[in-house]
């Protein structure tokens, strides 16, 4: 019983850790992916005349 209950207690310990790299790194590609497509849409409205 000892050793489930150290596995629980170590997986509450670093669940949030965890989860909150998970959501990081998820975080971090969807601006990756918005970064991307903004720069692509600037440079085709800037090759097709149509730039601020």
């Amino acid at each position: 019983m000892n050793i489930i209950h150290d596995t629980r207690s170590t997986l509450d310990k670093y669940l949030p850790l965890l989860v909150g790299l998970l959501v990081a790194l998820l975080a971090g590609r969807a601006l990756k992916k918005m970064f991307w497509t903004a720069f692509g849409m600037y440079w085709a409205l800037r090759a097709s005349g149509i730039h601020f």
